[in-house]
């Protein structure tokens, strides 16, 4: 089922996705609303599962990990389920890794990495991802630039 949301659940969730740390008080003064009635709407987008939860976004580059990487994977034919399974759990465990995409199409899997340098890329793509039994190929694109939506800046 699709959720329709209304103009002021609209405006909570563009609100928050550009500062998640908003105060409710702030909230209810951007919207033009009592506080109740802000913390009213939020408790209900959240217990509708539209909300689902507040993460912190690190730089990475302030994390020495400057360089970031998209890679895709493409798994070999036969035992699928079973390999999704294992390459999924052996994946989202590594330090590299900042998110998961399972795909439909050329490739099975995007793996967005943050890592030191190019070396650092190189080896994560030779030891972490190919050398998985379950991995035919990849694929990497370097990032010049990232931004979220909501957060977004123009491209220079």
């Amino acid at each position: 089922m699709t959720e329709i949301l209304d103009p002021v659940d609209q405006r909570i969730l563009d609100l928050l996705s550009t500062d998640g740390r908003m105060t409710n008080a702030a909230l209810a003064d951007a919207l033009g609303v009592a506080p109740s009635t802000a913390h009213a709407r939020m408790r209900s987008l959240i217990d509708r599962g539209i909300v689902t939860g507040f993460h912190a976004a690190a730089d990475q580059a302030a994390l020495g990990r400057g360089l970031q990487a998209v890679i895709g994977v493409t798994l070999r034919p036969g035992a699928r389920h079973e390999s999704i399974r294992a390459f999924t759990q052996h994946v989202r465990r590594l330090p590299e890794v900042l998110q998961v995409f399972f795909l439909g199409g050329a490739d099975d899997f995007l793996v967005h990495i943050a890592v030191v340098d190019s070396s650092a890329v190189r080896q994560f793509v030779v030891e972490r991802m190919s050398a998985h039994a379950s991995v035919a190929s990849t694929r990497t694109s370097l990032i010049f630039e990232y931004h979220r939506n909501g957060l977004a800046a123009d491209f220079d």
